[in-house]
């Protein structure tokens, strides 16, 4: 076996040199490598649930409670959890006068018991009322949306989020299929899936 020149070496140092520097100045590939990670460890143990994404979803909707979010993920003890973003006081309310929470629990053990936190920081409180602002728009339930989603893709769903995609409302769905992520997308105020 030879033995490395210089001039490969000195490429090879350059060539991780400029990795490092991409990676440390631009934090939203950091950002998206952990999430990556972050999904592939929830894909593992997801089989592990004794409940469904819309199951969750309808168990937290109940009294004018309306769901805005849900997906599964990994606690901070690296378990599954299902976590379920709710506006107390349902969509037709500000987000300013309703109440942001998240519920939360470990979905393998029935009956699903989460624990309920209100919202009192920045971050889940924007996010939170974005997720409600968007809700407000649909045509369907959070748990209609992912009944339908269910219904027409192969796989489990494991996450529904509203976001803005091209100036349109829309809710973001992701099943795993054999190890695999896929990506749909429904515009919240007709109701239809998006190409």
């Amino acid at each position: 076996m030879s033995r490395p020149t210089t001039s490969f070496l000195r490429l090879l140092g350059t060539a991780l040199a400029t990795a490092t520097v991409v990676l440390v100045a631009n934090p939203a590939l950091l950002k998206k490598a952990h999430a990556d990670e972050d999904t592939a460890a929830v894909l593992k143990v997801l089989g592990d649930s004794k409940l469904s994404l819309a199951d969750g979803v309808r168990q937290v909707s109940k009294g004018g409670e309306a769901a805005i979010s849900a997906k599964f993920e990994l606690d901070d003890d690296k378990k599954l959890s299902l976590s379920v973003y709710t506006a107390e006081k349902g969509l037709a309310v500000a987000p300013e006068h309703n109440v942001l929470k998240e519920f939360s629990g470990d979905p393998s053990k029935m009956p699903w018991s989460p624990e309920a936190e209100v919202f009192k920081d920045l971050e889940h409180v924007s996010r939170a009322s974005a997720h409600l602002t968007l809700m407000a728009l649909a045509k369907h339930s959070l748990a209609d949306f992912i009944t339908t989603a269910q219904k027409q893709h192969k796989g489990t769903v494991f996450s529904a989020i509203p976001e803005v995609q091209n100036h349109r409302p829309v809710l973001l769905v992701l099943t795993a299929d054999q190890g695999k992520v896929n990506e749909y997308r429904y515009d919240l105020i007709t109701g239809n899936a998006l190409q």
